[in-house]
Protein backbone atom coordinates (compact mmCIF):
# COMPACT_ATOMS: atom_id res chain seq x y z
CA UNK A 1 0.00 0.00 0.00
CA UNK A 2 1.61 3.21 -1.04
CA UNK A 3 1.68 6.19 1.74
CA UNK A 4 -0.61 8.93 0.57
CA UNK A 5 0.52 11.82 3.17
CA UNK A 6 3.70 10.88 5.01
CA UNK A 7 6.72 11.02 3.16
CA UNK A 8 10.47 9.82 4.33
CA UNK A 9 10.55 12.43 7.58
CA UNK A 10 6.97 13.01 7.97
CA UNK A 11 4.52 14.75 6.79
CA UNK A 12 5.52 18.61 5.01
CA UNK A 13 4.30 20.51 2.76
CA UNK A 14 3.52 24.88 2.18
CA UNK A 15 1.30 25.92 4.57
CA UNK A 16 -2.46 26.63 3.70
CA UNK A 17 -2.25 23.99 0.73
CA UNK A 18 -3.34 20.65 1.03
CA UNK A 19 -2.64 18.87 3.67
CA UNK A 20 -1.02 21.25 5.44
CA UNK A 21 -3.92 22.87 7.26
CA UNK A 22 -5.54 23.54 10.35
CA UNK A 23 -8.49 21.12 9.56
CA UNK A 24 -6.03 18.43 8.43
CA UNK A 25 -3.92 18.97 11.57
CA UNK A 26 -6.85 18.52 13.33
CA UNK A 27 -7.86 15.01 11.69
CA UNK A 28 -4.46 13.82 12.12
CA UNK A 29 -4.39 14.12 15.48
CA UNK A 30 -7.64 12.15 15.63
CA UNK A 31 -6.02 9.51 13.26
CA UNK A 32 -3.03 8.88 15.32
CA UNK A 33 -4.70 8.68 18.63
CA UNK A 34 -6.99 6.30 17.13
CA UNK A 35 -3.72 4.01 16.45
CA UNK A 36 -1.41 4.53 18.98
CA UNK A 37 -4.00 5.31 21.93
CA UNK A 38 -7.00 4.68 21.39
CA UNK A 39 -8.75 4.02 25.30
CA UNK A 40 -7.00 7.38 25.99
CA UNK A 41 -3.74 8.41 27.14
CA UNK A 42 -1.12 11.03 26.62
CA UNK A 43 0.51 13.15 23.68
CA UNK A 44 3.63 15.27 23.52
CA UNK A 45 3.41 18.26 21.24
CA UNK A 46 6.47 20.50 20.53
CA UNK A 47 7.67 22.69 17.80
CA UNK A 48 9.97 24.55 15.68
CA UNK A 49 10.13 28.69 15.24
CA UNK A 50 7.91 29.08 12.35
CA UNK A 51 5.16 31.39 12.31
CA UNK A 52 2.52 29.37 11.51
CA UNK A 53 3.44 26.65 14.40
CA UNK A 54 0.63 28.83 16.99
CA UNK A 55 -2.30 27.39 14.04
CA UNK A 56 -0.74 23.54 14.23
CA UNK A 57 -0.62 23.14 17.75
CA UNK A 58 -4.04 24.33 18.42
CA UNK A 59 -5.57 22.25 16.57
CA UNK A 60 -3.43 18.95 17.04
CA UNK A 61 -4.17 19.50 20.55
CA UNK A 62 -7.96 19.68 19.77
CA UNK A 63 -7.96 16.84 17.70
CA UNK A 64 -6.11 14.86 20.89
CA UNK A 65 -8.24 16.61 23.64
CA UNK A 66 -11.19 15.60 21.86
CA UNK A 67 -10.06 12.24 20.78
CA UNK A 68 -10.06 11.56 25.07
CA UNK A 69 -6.33 12.09 24.76
CA UNK A 70 -4.41 14.50 27.45
CA UNK A 71 -1.85 16.75 26.02
CA UNK A 72 1.55 18.01 27.01
CA UNK A 73 2.63 21.01 24.99
CA UNK A 74 6.54 21.72 25.05
CA UNK A 75 6.77 24.70 23.10
CA UNK A 76 9.88 25.70 20.67
CA UNK A 77 11.83 22.69 21.36
CA UNK A 78 14.86 20.86 19.08
CA UNK A 79 13.45 17.78 17.33
CA UNK A 80 15.40 15.00 19.43
CA UNK A 81 14.34 17.33 22.67
CA UNK A 82 10.61 16.33 21.96
CA UNK A 83 11.96 12.29 21.15
CA UNK A 84 13.73 12.65 24.64
CA UNK A 85 10.67 14.46 26.64
CA UNK A 86 8.12 11.66 24.97
CA UNK A 87 9.50 9.25 26.52
CA UNK A 88 10.61 10.87 29.75
CA UNK A 89 7.37 11.74 30.35
CA UNK A 90 6.23 8.67 29.41
CA UNK A 91 3.68 9.77 26.57
CA UNK A 92 1.84 7.46 24.34
CA UNK A 93 3.22 9.70 21.80
CA UNK A 94 4.99 12.96 20.61
CA UNK A 95 4.33 15.05 18.04
CA UNK A 96 6.87 17.74 16.15
CA UNK A 97 5.78 20.78 14.07
CA UNK A 98 8.58 21.52 11.79
CA UNK A 99 9.14 21.40 8.15
CA UNK A 100 13.01 21.06 9.55
CA UNK A 101 15.43 23.03 7.13
CA UNK A 102 12.48 23.73 4.44
CA UNK A 103 11.68 27.71 4.48
CA UNK A 104 9.47 29.10 6.84
CA UNK A 105 6.33 29.09 4.12
CA UNK A 106 6.33 25.18 4.93
CA UNK A 107 6.08 23.21 7.86
CA UNK A 108 5.33 19.27 8.88
CA UNK A 109 3.92 17.23 11.29
CA UNK A 110 5.93 13.73 12.40
CA UNK A 111 5.29 11.65 15.21
CA UNK A 112 7.07 9.30 17.68
CA UNK A 113 6.24 6.37 19.78
CA UNK A 114 6.18 6.16 23.21
CA UNK A 115 10.18 5.53 23.32
CA UNK A 116 10.89 8.57 21.50
CA UNK A 117 11.65 6.37 18.01
CA UNK A 118 10.00 7.34 15.03
CA UNK A 119 7.11 5.46 13.73
CA UNK A 120 7.39 1.98 11.00
CA UNK A 121 5.73 2.72 7.91
CA UNK A 122 3.52 0.25 9.12
CA UNK A 123 2.30 2.26 11.41
CA UNK A 124 1.82 5.33 9.31
CA UNK A 125 0.12 3.32 6.85
CA UNK A 126 -2.33 2.73 9.61
CA UNK A 127 -2.93 6.32 10.85
CA UNK A 128 -3.33 7.03 6.91
CA UNK A 129 -6.35 4.92 7.05
CA UNK A 130 -8.24 6.90 9.51
CA UNK A 131 -8.08 9.81 8.02
CA UNK A 132 -10.29 9.97 5.65
CA UNK A 133 -12.78 9.35 8.46
CA UNK A 134 -14.33 12.64 10.20
CA UNK A 135 -12.41 13.23 13.36
CA UNK A 136 -14.04 11.75 16.64
CA UNK A 137 -15.36 13.95 19.87
CA UNK A 138 -16.03 11.65 22.76
CA UNK A 139 -18.08 12.55 25.54
CA UNK A 140 -17.63 15.55 27.79
CA UNK A 141 -16.63 13.13 30.40
CA UNK A 142 -14.22 11.26 28.46
CA UNK A 143 -12.52 14.71 26.65
CA UNK A 144 -8.51 15.00 27.73
CA UNK A 145 -6.89 17.98 28.75
CA UNK A 146 -3.96 20.67 28.12
CA UNK A 147 -1.31 21.99 29.83
CA UNK A 148 2.06 23.44 29.13
CA UNK A 149 5.63 21.94 30.29
CA UNK A 150 7.85 24.85 31.48
CA UNK A 151 10.69 22.55 32.36
CA UNK A 152 10.90 21.18 29.08
CA UNK A 153 14.01 23.29 27.80
CA UNK A 154 15.92 22.58 31.31
CA UNK A 155 15.27 18.96 31.04
CA UNK A 156 16.88 18.55 27.72
CA UNK A 157 19.63 20.63 28.76
CA UNK A 158 20.51 18.25 31.40
CA UNK A 159 19.82 15.48 29.22
CA UNK A 160 22.21 16.53 26.89
CA UNK A 161 24.88 17.22 29.09
CA UNK A 162 24.73 14.04 30.71
CA UNK A 163 25.82 12.49 27.12
CA UNK A 164 29.41 13.43 27.89
CA UNK A 165 31.87 12.71 30.58
CA UNK A 166 31.13 14.97 33.76
CA UNK A 167 34.39 16.37 34.02
CA UNK A 168 34.93 17.46 30.08
CA UNK A 169 35.22 21.53 29.49
CA UNK A 170 35.57 23.32 26.65
CA UNK A 171 37.48 26.43 28.23
CA UNK A 172 39.86 28.38 25.85
CA UNK A 173 37.94 26.37 23.20
CA UNK A 174 36.64 29.56 20.81
CA UNK A 175 32.99 27.82 19.30
CA UNK A 176 30.81 29.52 16.47
CA UNK A 177 27.17 28.49 16.99
CA UNK A 178 24.83 28.60 14.29
CA UNK A 179 21.33 27.70 15.23
CA UNK A 180 19.47 28.82 12.12
CA UNK A 181 17.16 30.66 13.92
CA UNK A 182 15.23 27.47 14.81
CA UNK A 183 14.45 25.78 18.27
CA UNK A 184 17.55 25.49 19.57
CA UNK A 185 18.15 28.94 19.75
CA UNK A 186 18.01 28.88 23.64
CA UNK A 187 19.24 25.42 24.59
CA UNK A 188 22.48 24.58 22.97
CA UNK A 189 23.96 28.11 23.89
CA UNK A 190 23.57 27.29 27.30
CA UNK A 191 24.67 23.76 26.58
CA UNK A 192 28.10 25.10 25.37
CA UNK A 193 28.05 28.28 27.60
CA UNK A 194 27.69 25.56 30.88
CA UNK A 195 30.78 23.90 29.71
CA UNK A 196 32.82 27.03 29.23
CA UNK A 197 32.92 27.26 25.26
CA UNK A 198 33.82 31.24 24.12
CA UNK A 199 30.91 31.11 22.54
CA UNK A 200 29.94 33.26 19.45
CA UNK A 201 26.03 32.46 18.88
CA UNK A 202 24.23 33.58 15.33
CA UNK A 203 21.26 32.30 14.30
CA UNK A 204 19.64 32.63 17.67
CA UNK A 205 17.41 35.46 16.98
CA UNK A 206 14.04 33.88 15.41
CA UNK A 207 11.19 35.92 14.57
CA UNK A 208 8.86 33.27 13.15
CA UNK A 209 10.22 34.29 9.20
CA UNK A 210 13.66 33.78 9.33
CA UNK A 211 14.54 30.42 10.17
CA UNK A 212 16.98 28.83 7.84
CA UNK A 213 16.94 31.93 6.01
CA UNK A 214 20.86 31.90 4.81
CA UNK A 215 21.87 30.28 7.96
CA UNK A 216 22.31 26.96 9.51
CA UNK A 217 23.15 23.50 8.31
CA UNK A 218 21.82 24.06 4.77
CA UNK A 219 23.30 27.09 3.98
CA UNK A 220 26.83 26.98 6.15
CA UNK A 221 28.34 30.27 4.00
CA UNK A 222 27.76 32.23 7.23
CA UNK A 223 29.22 29.98 9.59
CA UNK A 224 32.13 29.47 7.52
CA UNK A 225 32.53 33.37 7.25
CA UNK A 226 32.33 34.16 10.80
CA UNK A 227 34.49 31.35 11.81
CA UNK A 228 37.31 32.84 10.00
CA UNK A 229 36.72 36.29 10.61
CA UNK A 230 36.71 35.67 14.80
CA UNK A 231 39.30 33.36 14.56
CA UNK A 232 37.29 30.87 16.09
CA UNK A 233 38.80 26.77 16.72
CA UNK A 234 35.37 25.95 14.98
CA UNK A 235 32.00 26.24 14.28
CA UNK A 236 28.79 24.28 14.71
CA UNK A 237 25.48 24.81 12.01
CA UNK A 238 22.25 23.08 13.58
CA UNK A 239 19.55 23.09 11.35
CA UNK A 240 15.72 24.40 12.03
CA UNK A 241 14.71 21.61 13.87
CA UNK A 242 18.02 20.94 15.56
CA UNK A 243 18.59 16.94 14.64
CA UNK A 244 21.29 17.93 11.83
CA UNK A 245 24.57 18.87 12.24
CA UNK A 246 27.67 19.89 10.33
CA UNK A 247 30.66 21.69 11.43
CA UNK A 248 33.44 23.85 10.37
CA UNK A 249 37.02 23.64 11.08
CA UNK A 250 39.39 26.64 11.92
CA UNK A 251 40.03 26.79 8.47
CA UNK A 252 36.37 27.75 7.28
CA UNK A 253 36.16 24.13 5.42
CA UNK A 254 33.24 22.43 6.00
CA UNK A 255 32.55 19.10 7.59
CA UNK A 256 29.69 16.99 6.47
CA UNK A 257 27.94 13.99 7.85
CA UNK A 258 29.92 11.60 6.45
CA UNK A 259 32.98 13.50 7.90
CA UNK A 260 31.70 13.26 11.46
CA UNK A 261 30.50 9.84 11.23
CA UNK A 262 34.35 8.70 10.25
CA UNK A 263 35.57 11.01 13.31
CA UNK A 264 33.44 9.18 15.46
CA UNK A 265 33.72 6.01 14.53
CA UNK A 266 37.69 6.51 14.18
CA UNK A 267 37.44 7.55 17.94
CA UNK A 268 35.81 4.69 19.19
CA UNK A 269 37.02 2.12 16.74
CA UNK A 270 40.86 3.64 18.44
CA UNK A 271 39.34 2.59 21.90
CA UNK A 272 37.64 -0.64 21.40
CA UNK A 273 34.10 1.01 22.08
CA UNK A 274 33.05 0.60 18.52
CA UNK A 275 29.54 -1.74 18.50
CA UNK A 276 29.12 -2.94 15.32
CA UNK A 277 28.89 -1.92 11.53
CA UNK A 278 28.61 2.06 10.34
CA UNK A 279 25.48 2.30 8.30
CA UNK A 280 25.51 5.48 5.95
CA UNK A 281 22.64 5.69 2.90
CA UNK A 282 23.10 4.94 -0.79
CA UNK A 283 23.92 9.46 -0.70
CA UNK A 284 27.40 9.03 1.61
CA UNK A 285 30.58 9.49 -0.21
CA UNK A 286 32.67 6.37 -1.63
CA UNK A 287 36.01 8.13 0.51
CA UNK A 288 33.65 7.36 3.69
CA UNK A 289 33.47 3.78 2.62
CA UNK A 290 36.70 3.06 1.79
CA UNK A 291 38.74 4.53 4.95
CA UNK A 292 36.28 2.26 7.49
CA UNK A 293 36.80 -0.39 5.45
CA UNK A 294 40.45 0.15 4.86
CA UNK A 295 40.38 0.02 9.04
CA UNK A 296 38.15 -2.71 9.21
CA UNK A 297 35.13 -1.34 9.88
CA UNK A 298 32.19 -2.57 8.21
CA UNK A 299 30.13 -0.38 6.52
CA UNK A 300 26.60 -0.47 5.12
CA UNK A 301 24.42 1.99 3.24
CA UNK A 302 20.52 2.22 3.47
CA UNK A 303 17.88 3.70 2.07
CA UNK A 304 17.91 7.75 2.48
CA UNK A 305 16.48 8.56 5.77
CA UNK A 306 17.42 8.41 8.80
CA UNK A 307 14.35 5.89 10.07
CA UNK A 308 15.99 3.29 7.19
CA UNK A 309 19.63 4.29 8.80
CA UNK A 310 17.83 3.30 12.40
CA UNK A 311 16.33 0.06 10.99
CA UNK A 312 19.52 -1.26 9.49
CA UNK A 313 21.52 -0.17 12.80
CA UNK A 314 19.02 -2.23 14.68
CA UNK A 315 19.31 -5.08 11.87
CA UNK A 316 23.14 -5.44 12.74
CA UNK A 317 23.71 -4.87 15.94
CA UNK A 318 25.78 -1.02 15.31
CA UNK A 319 25.72 2.12 17.03
CA UNK A 320 26.72 5.07 14.82
CA UNK A 321 24.88 5.76 11.46
CA UNK A 322 24.09 9.32 9.41
CA UNK A 323 24.00 10.72 6.74
CA UNK A 324 25.93 12.94 4.77
CA UNK A 325 23.16 15.92 5.30
CA UNK A 326 24.11 15.89 8.81
CA UNK A 327 21.32 13.76 10.25
CA UNK A 328 23.94 11.49 12.96
CA UNK A 329 22.44 8.45 14.95
CA UNK A 330 24.43 7.66 18.31
CA UNK A 331 22.66 5.44 19.78
CA UNK A 332 24.30 4.42 22.86
CA UNK A 333 23.35 8.18 23.62
CA UNK A 334 19.76 9.49 22.04
CA UNK A 335 16.93 7.44 20.67
CA UNK A 336 16.74 9.89 17.22
CA UNK A 337 18.99 11.98 15.42
CA UNK A 338 20.46 14.74 17.79
CA UNK A 339 22.27 17.97 16.23
CA UNK A 340 23.38 19.17 19.82
CA UNK A 341 24.26 15.66 21.21
CA UNK A 342 26.18 14.88 18.13
CA UNK A 343 28.36 18.11 18.27
CA UNK A 344 29.11 17.11 22.24
CA UNK A 345 30.24 14.00 21.21
CA UNK A 346 32.66 15.57 18.30
CA UNK A 347 33.66 18.13 21.18
CA UNK A 348 34.50 15.48 24.08
CA UNK A 349 36.74 13.86 21.36
CA UNK A 350 38.64 17.42 20.66
CA UNK A 351 38.39 17.63 24.15
CA UNK A 352 40.32 14.99 24.84
CA UNK A 353 42.68 13.94 22.15
CA UNK A 354 43.89 17.86 21.74
CA UNK A 355 43.27 17.63 18.17
CA UNK A 356 41.48 20.08 15.72
CA UNK A 357 38.86 18.64 13.50
CA UNK A 358 41.17 18.85 10.25
CA UNK A 359 43.81 16.06 11.86
CA UNK A 360 40.66 14.22 12.96
CA UNK A 361 38.96 14.19 9.91
CA UNK A 362 42.70 14.42 7.69
CA UNK A 363 42.95 10.54 6.32
CA UNK A 364 39.49 10.46 4.77
CA UNK A 365 39.49 11.45 1.01
CA UNK A 366 35.96 12.93 0.11
CA UNK A 367 35.27 11.73 -3.57
CA UNK A 368 33.64 14.59 -6.09
CA UNK A 369 30.38 14.03 -5.74
CA UNK A 370 27.58 16.76 -7.47
CA UNK A 371 24.14 16.12 -6.72
CA UNK A 372 21.29 18.35 -9.12
CA UNK A 373 18.10 19.00 -7.72
CA UNK A 374 15.45 18.75 -10.21
CA UNK A 375 12.40 20.35 -8.97
CA UNK A 376 9.52 18.80 -10.90
CA UNK A 377 5.73 20.13 -11.23
CA UNK A 378 4.48 16.43 -10.24
CA UNK A 379 5.97 13.21 -10.10
CA UNK A 380 8.41 11.67 -12.14
CA UNK A 381 8.72 8.01 -13.01
CA UNK A 382 12.24 7.39 -12.54
CA UNK A 383 12.22 4.01 -14.54
CA UNK A 384 11.27 5.70 -17.91
CA UNK A 385 12.84 4.01 -20.72
CA UNK A 386 14.92 7.86 -21.35
CA UNK A 387 15.99 7.93 -17.50
CA UNK A 388 16.84 4.93 -17.19
CA UNK A 389 18.74 4.58 -20.29
CA UNK A 390 20.37 7.59 -19.32
CA UNK A 391 21.47 6.17 -16.21
CA UNK A 392 22.59 2.98 -18.01
CA UNK A 393 24.87 5.07 -20.04
CA UNK A 394 26.36 6.98 -17.04
CA UNK A 395 27.05 3.86 -15.08
CA UNK A 396 28.98 2.10 -18.40
CA UNK A 397 31.44 5.54 -18.94
CA UNK A 398 32.19 5.08 -14.53
CA UNK A 399 32.32 1.84 -14.26
CA UNK A 400 34.05 0.85 -10.69
CA UNK A 401 35.36 4.26 -10.29
CA UNK A 402 31.92 5.98 -9.40
CA UNK A 403 28.47 5.88 -8.61
CA UNK A 404 25.00 6.80 -9.97
CA UNK A 405 22.09 7.67 -7.79
CA UNK A 406 19.25 8.77 -8.67
CA UNK A 407 16.18 8.91 -6.39
CA UNK A 408 12.41 11.15 -5.71
CA UNK A 409 13.27 13.55 -2.46
CA UNK A 410 10.65 12.11 0.49
CA UNK A 411 9.99 15.51 1.56
CA UNK A 412 9.81 17.75 -1.45
CA UNK A 413 8.96 17.99 -5.35
CA UNK A 414 12.04 17.56 -6.48
CA UNK A 415 14.02 14.80 -8.32
CA UNK A 416 18.07 14.21 -6.33
CA UNK A 417 20.66 13.48 -9.30
CA UNK A 418 23.92 12.34 -7.66
CA UNK A 419 26.68 11.61 -9.77
CA UNK A 420 30.12 10.38 -8.22
CA UNK A 421 33.76 9.56 -8.95
CA UNK A 422 37.65 10.04 -9.09
CA UNK A 423 37.32 13.53 -11.75
CA UNK A 424 35.80 16.11 -10.60
CA UNK A 425 35.09 17.84 -14.24
CA UNK A 426 34.25 14.88 -15.30
CA UNK A 427 31.33 13.79 -12.22
CA UNK A 428 30.07 17.78 -12.84
CA UNK A 429 28.84 16.87 -16.57
CA UNK A 430 27.60 13.81 -16.21
CA UNK A 431 25.75 15.16 -13.22
CA UNK A 432 24.51 17.73 -15.87
CA UNK A 433 23.68 15.63 -18.60
CA UNK A 434 21.84 13.18 -16.22
CA UNK A 435 19.87 16.20 -14.82
CA UNK A 436 18.40 17.00 -18.56
CA UNK A 437 16.96 13.62 -18.97
CA UNK A 438 15.21 14.13 -16.07
CA UNK A 439 13.59 17.56 -16.98
CA UNK A 440 12.69 16.54 -20.17
CA UNK A 441 10.98 13.44 -18.68
CA UNK A 442 9.25 15.43 -16.45
CA UNK A 443 8.43 18.12 -18.94
CA UNK A 444 6.23 15.39 -20.89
Amino acid sequence: MTRRYFGTDGIRGTVGEKPMTAEFALRLASAAARVLAPNGGRAVIGKDTRVSGYMFESALEAGFVAAGMDVSLLGPLPTPGIAHMTHSLNADLGVVISASHNPFEDNGIKFFDRKGRKLSDELELQIEAFLEQPAITRPSEELGSASRVDTARSQYQWFALSTVPKEMRLDGVKIVLDCSHGAAYKVAPRVLSQLGADLVAIGCSPNGININKGCGSTQPGLLQATVKGVGADLGIALDGDGDRLLMVDSDGNLLDGDHLLYLLAMHRKASGTLKGPVVGTLMSNLGLEVSLKAKGVEFYRANVGDRYVLEMLRDKGGELGGETSGHLLVLDKTTTGDGLVSALQVLSIVAETGKSLQQLVADMPQYPQTMINVRTPSTVDLEAPAIRAGVTKLEAQLGDRGRVVLRASGTEPVVRVMVEGQDHDEVVALADELADVVRAVAAG
